[in-house]
């Protein structure tokens, strides 16, 4: 009966796990088997494989012949090796001692260059790990530039803003106070019109007082009245816009008003001087 050592398919989809094992050639692949001999799992790096070297030698010396894969599978684990050197004992060529220093000796080395393999593998995974760390810092830092360059924009956009606004209000402020100063020189008109009307009440007084004392006497307090009260009135309306003029239109206005209560005053003793010399 020939018999075959091969692999046979478990585990899920997508995750295979594998026995080896020595079936019949004749078998189905995942049917019956003679012996398991070990397992083989391809989903790690590097790839974890437990076999019995002793059970799988013994099944090659009678005569069994491994599939390719397995031979490779094999050939890995210093099965093969083992076969050749117990050939060489049953030769004569070396002592089963030799053989067993030989084996230890390439299984140790087989070893180093494994444990070379996994940590090359490792550094590679570390390598991987801190580029990738380093492009997330990368990208976190040009986010975090264009964020400052956004705000910089914006900075700047509002301070053009205000500059543009500052400039508005400097531009007008000569116009709005051009307009001002129009608007007093046109409402100054007033005081001087109101000035005037005390003087022509003054002039109306004197006249007035031509005709009689008592008579010049009453218009110049009705006279004087009515000045003080046009005059109050015309500083109450020009008092904020043209203030010193009116002043000084109302101290004319009392001189004047003083000096024509006088003259009745005079003209009165003197009558009474001339009555009493009659």
């Amino acid at each position: 009966m020939p018999v075959k050592i091969r692999l046979q398919r478990h585990g899920k989809k997508g995750k295979p796990f594998y026995w080896i094992v020595a079936a019949d050639a004749r078998s189905k692949r995942d049917g019956k088997y003679l012996e398991k001999l070990g397992t083989y799992n391809p989903n790690t790096n590097p790839a974890i494989i437990d076999i019995n070297i002793d059970n799988t030698v013994n099944w090659l010396q009678n005569g069994a012949q491994p599939t390719d894969t397995a031979r490779a599978i094999l050939s890995y684990k210093g099965v093969m090796m083992k076969k050749h050197l117990l050939g060489g004992v049953a030769k004569g060529a070396f002592s089963e001692e030799e053989a067993e220093k030989k084996f230890t000796a390439w299984m140790e080395e087989k070893g180093k260059l494994v444990a070379k393999k996994e940590d090359g593998l490792v550094r590679e995974k570390e390598k991987e790990k801190a580029e990738a760390l380093k492009a997330e810092k990368e990208a976190n830092e040009k986010r975090a530039l264009a964020a400052v360059e956004a705000e910089t924009a914006e900075a700047e956009a509002v301070e053009t803003a205000e500059g543009e606004t500052v400039a508005a209000e400097t531009e007008a402020a000569p116009v709005a106070e051009g307009e001002v100063a129009e608007a007093t020189t046109e409402e100054t008109p007033p005081a001087e019109e109101a000035s005037s009307e005390p003087e022509a009440a003054v002039d109306e007084a004197v006249a007035a007082t031509e005709e009689t004392p008592a008579e010049a006497e009453a218009a110049v307090e009705e006279v004087k009245e009515a000045a003080v009260a046009a005059v109050e009135e015309a500083v109450e309306e020009v008092k904020e816009e043209a203030v010193p003029e009116v002043e000084a239109v109302v101290e004319e206005v009392k001189e004047d008003v003083a000096e024509v209560a006088e003259e009745p005053a005079a003209e009165k003793d003197s009558e009474e001087a001339a009555t009493e010399e009659e």
